[in-house]
């Protein structure tokens, strides 16, 4: 959210609240005058190809999908993602799309090269509009024959206020031995749908210290945040404190945890473990992994173990044998294993039971078993009828769908004509990747033929099978033309025209043409030579031309002769055409014109006949008469239409006339259009909006700004050599010289008055040009006041494009009239603005300017109100 800010210059941060400007709209929200497409660089697969041998193209996504749980309406929340090439040669990321536009990626530029074996990670940001689930897929697209990969995305809109929830209402860190530490972990969590801010953290009780949060400290919704806590006993007996938590809970706004111990003067032993929590993520189903757990006593007395229990099926401990006895500052480790039999997330944890000051210590483990899958695509396949002795291949792809590795045993095809091949056995696929065999049909015999490959594997619908059908023919011959028929429709008379004719044979079997016959006027054909042997669904090609020799309407055919016995007939039809010519205008007055000054009009040219318009020469003739660069010759198709520019530039005062002569190939050549045109003397005046200006009272050490506009109301170009401005505390901004004006023209600037001191102050905007009356003089006037300078501070978005800066525009005009504040490009996103008088309404906006210096529209407008 955009926030506007006014207040007393020295005492801003205090006074803040007395002087606030209420945005009318809730803050400046820029316009982006572009976007850009980008996304940012690792384990789980979504999805890849690859092969048995040879090199491959592949990557994949970690995680395969992505969860942001509830997310705030108009808050963008942000998620990892890991990218990493999988194949066995470099792949480019060409692509990146998303089929919600709720969802945007950052962090990478596509085409992004991943060598193989190179991995990254970009962001996926998710901004809702509206409460509800909002879901989207986000598609990949890779070079060199690799599999698009998909990423499934969700969350929840949602609105509402935040909640503070805390992991536990009071801490209590037992016996402590004085000298010694120990610590407590207070988790702080949002269970609201908006940001819950901690805005301060108060901790009473000097044997109690609290880290891990700085305030102010935002936390999203769904979100946690740490506070780590401490024991430091200096003295025996009960000590007792507590955490004071404020936030923006609206119904909890102060939350106290009580904080209790005890100092003791008797050494105790402590024991931690290290790491508190074990997470085994993905273990296959009939595998293991082991992970270790280091046990320590950080007391000061030995510490006796007297049993490590685990719970929860798959888990098992090893490496510490109960009881045992840890000796102060010593530590053990053990080991635990976690060897899931099924499928699923499972939970468990170990127990420690000791007769440290922290008796019972619980040590969480999580884990998921995991098996591999086994799709086919296609699930089954049609050859359709292929020819006895011909082959016909089809690529199947077997993807891993579980989330472990799947091993390939065998793969086996029976029936008559079936083979596979592009596969061997025995091979591994990682999880969510994908390999390739391929299956042949080539029949020996006619009528229906079936057939099956069978995979084995360790999936659990091993084996997964493919059911394989097809038809065996018996040889035959056709031959087709393509196109059936030919048209060539209007060609000019001397000109050819050339059609491509494919013949192709639809049978079978080869067949032989044998003759080609051309039985057209102005008609022949080219390219292929009798007799020709064309196979079974081959094609050859043949180039038939028309070159008519005057005006002339022409039937006839194309007659191909096979040895089989059959013959192909091609009608032709063609007609003889001529061009024309028209121009518009057919006469071009320019009228009168200033001397020394150019002025055009466009003549358009258009082929009003039926065939192709060839103009070869454009020639001008006439004081002062030109056209613009052409580039000739110039082709036109029947009803097509060129333009250029003819020009007058008179020397001297008077009427002259002149002409455009066109030399084509239309019967009607030469085509010529009268010019003509009047000198004048020419005349430069500048006109100003204002002729002076007073800036009134401003405060010392601010700035006022009133724009100035120049227009040209003489009929020539005036050149503007010189805009200066004069007299204490008065400079120009948005100008610069020389500068030229052609007729009715204008250009705008600003004149600021900053005065340093108090007292009335004058001067003068002087413009020298080459226009009557220069220089042209504006006075200047206003009056430095001394008093409570105010600010307005402005805060804004950024732009959602690659930009520059920004610039800041004021007005005392809601909706225009605005003025440019700042000198140069604003770099930050906020902006003060010193140069404001008391009593006086402001209104705002900005703009974002890219490397180029295009700007974009004005942001939404915010007011100010200086008392």
């Amino acid at each position: 959210m955009t926030a506007v800010r006014a207040g007393n210059q020295k005492q801003q941060s205090k006074r803040v609240g007395r002087n606030a400007v209420k945005p009318r709209s809730g803050g400046l929200l820029l316009l982006a005058f572009a976007s850009l497409a980008v996304f940012n660089g690792c384990a789980g697969i979504v999805g890849s190809t690859g092969s048995s041998g040879g090199s491959t193209a592949s990557f994949q996504l970690t995680p395969a999908s992505v969860s942001f749980g509830n997310v705030a309406v108009g808050k963008s929340t942000t998620q990892k993602i890991s990218i990493a090439n999988t194949g066995s040669k470099a792949v480019n990321i060409v692509q990146a799309s998303f089929s919600n536009p709720q969802f945007s990626l950052s962090g990478m530029k596509t085409p992004m090269a991943l060598a193989a074996g190179q991995s990254g990670a970009f962001s996926i940001a998710v901004d809702p509009t509206a409460p509800g689930s909002v879901t989207a897929t986000l598609t990949l697209q890779g070079d060199g024959g690799s599999v698009p990969v998909v990423a499934a995305l969700s969350a929840t809109g949602v609105t509402g206020p935040p909640h503070i929830s805390l992991s536990a209402p009071s801490l209590d860190f037992g016996t402590v031995s004085v000298g010694m530490q120990t610590s407590a972990t207070l988790a702080v969590s949002n269970s609201g749908s908006n940001d819950l801010t901690i805005s301060m953290l108060t901790l009473t009780g000097a044997e109690f210290g609290a880290s891990g949060i700085s305030t102010p400290r935002t936390i999203s919704a769904g979100q946690s945040a740490n506070l780590a806590l401490t024991f430091d006993p200096t003295a025996a007996g009960a000590v007792s404190g507590s955490v004071v938590i404020v936030s923006n809970d609206p119904s909890n706004a102060t939350v106290t945890v009580p904080l209790s111990g005890t100092g003791s003067n008797t050494p105790t032993g402590q024991l931690t473990a290290s790491p508190t929590t074990v997470g085994f993520g993905n273990v296959a189903v009939g595998g293991n992994k082991v992970q270790q757990i280091t046990l320590t006593n950080s007391g000061n007395a030995a510490v006796k173990i007297s049993s490590i229990t685990e719970s929860g099926t798959g888990y098992s401990f090893s490496g510490a044998a109960t009881p045992i006895t840890v000796n102060s500052g010593q530590s053990i480790v053990v080991s635990v294993t976690y060897a899931p039999t099924t499928a699923g997330a499972s939970s468990a944890s170990i127990k420690v039971l000791s007769d440290a000051s922290n008796s019972s210590l619980t040590i969480n483990l999580s884990g998921t078993g995991v098996q591999a899958g086994l799709t086919v695509a296609p699930g089954n396949f049609d050859f359709g009828s292929v020819v006895d002795g011909q082959t016909k291949s089809q690529s199947f792809t077997m993807t891993n769908t579980g989330a472990a590795a799947l091993t390939v045993a065998q793969l086996t095809v029976n029936g008559a004509g079936y083979s596979v091949s592009g596969f061997s056995a025995p091979a591994t696929i990682a999880a969510g990747q994908s390999v390739t065999f391929n299956a042949q049909f080539a029949p020996a015999t006619a009528g229906n033929l079936n057939g099956k490959v069978s995979i084995s594997s360790n999936a659990p619908n091993s084996p997964t099978t493919v059911a394989l059908t097809g038809i065996g023919v018996a040889a035959s011959v056709s031959m087709t033309a393509a196109p059936a028929n030919l048209s060539f429709g209007s060609v000019a008379a001397g000109s050819s025209s050339s059609k491509s004719v494919t013949l192709t044979n639809k049978g079978n079997s080869s067949l032989t043409i044998s003759q080609l016959s051309v039985n057209a006027k102005d008609v022949s054909a080219t390219g292929l030579s009798t007799p020709l042997v064309l196979p079974a669904g081959q094609s050859a090609t043949m180039n038939v031309s028309f070159k008519p020799t005057s005006a002339e309407t022409v039937t006839g055919n194309i007659s191909l002769s096979n040895a089989q016995g059959t013959t192909t007939v091609i009608p032709v039809t063609a007609t003889g055409v001529q061009p024309g010519i028209a121009a518009t205008p057919t006469t071009a007055t320019f009228g009168n014109d200033p001397i020394g000054t150019a002025v055009s009009q466009t003549i358009q040219i258009t082929n009003n006949g039926t065939a192709v318009l060839t103009i070869s020469q454009i020639n001008v003739s006439g004081s002062g008469f030109s056209t613009s660069a052409v580039t000739l010759p110039i082709s036109l198709n029947p009803s097509q239409s060129t333009t250029f520019n003819a020009q007058f530039l008179p020397t001297s005062a008077g009427t002259v006339s002149g002409a455009v002569t066109m030399i084509s190939n239309a019967p009607s050549s030469p085509t010529t259009i009268a010019m003509s045109g009047t000198g004048v003397t020419s005349t430069q005046t500048l006109s100003l909006s204002a002729t002076n200006l007073n800036f009134g009272n401003v405060s010392d050490g601010a700035s006022s700004s009133k724009a100035v506009t120049l227009t040209n109301t003489g009929n020539a170009d005036v050149q503007i050599s010189q805009i200066a401005a004069s007299g204490t505390g008065f400079s120009l901004s948005g100008v610069g010289t020389p500068i030229t004006l052609n007729p009715s023209q204008s250009l705008s600037f600003n004149v600021v008055f900053s005065p340093l001191v108090s007292g009335s102050s004058s001067g003068a905007v002087n413009i020298t040009s080459n226009a009557s009356g220069s220089p042209a003089t504006i006075a200047l006037s206003g009056a430095g006041v001394t008093g409570s300078a105010h600010t307005v501070g402005l805060t804004w978005n950024p732009s959602s494009s690659i930009v520059s800066g920004y610039n800041v525009y004021r007005s005392n005009t809601s909706g225009s009239g605005y003025g440019k504040v700042n000198g140069q490009l604003v770099a930050s996103l906020d902006y003060v603005d010193t140069g404001v008088q008391s009593g006086t309404v402001y209104y705002y906006v900005t703009t974002a300017v890219d490397s180029s210096g295009n700007e974009s529209t004005y942001s939404n407008e915010s007011q100010a109100i200086i008392p």
